[in-house]
């Protein structure tokens, strides 16, 4: 199985940063792409940032230029550096894992979502 620890989060004034952080660990035999999705009250779950083995990135048109997604490949660890923090980032920010896991092969695992709240 995987397991994937996320921290960073908590209340910012706008304006403000966070660095978010999502560690996986388990039979981790590849690791095809992370990312961070989040979640608004009232809203449907959205793709923020992913980063592929490769490097590649893809982010929301709402965040370019404010949030940086990196990784870690030595600790499978992904982060999401988010500045110029506005009111509508407000949300619970989930972790994405997908990749191959020893034995149970293709898995797309969830963290379990860490509050990003901005607001004066």
């Amino acid at each position: 199985q995987v397991q994937l620890v996320e921290s960073g989060g908590g209340l910012v004034q706008p304006g403000g940063s966070l660095r978010l952080s999502c560690a996986a660990s388990g039979s981790i035999f590849g690791i095809n792409a992370m990312g961070w999705y989040r979640q608004a009250p009232g809203k449907e779950r959205e793709l923020v940032a992913a980063i592929t083995s490769g490097g590649s990135t893809n982010y929301a048109d709402s965040v370019k230029g404010r949030f940086t997604i990196s990784r870690d490949n030595a600790k499978n660890t992904v982060y999401l550096q988010m500045n110029s923090l506005k009111p509508e980032d407000t949300a619970v920010y989930y972790c994405n894992f997908k990749g191959v896991v020893i034995t149970l092969g293709y898995l797309e695992v969830w963290g379990q979502g860490t509050l990003v709240t901005v607001s004066s």
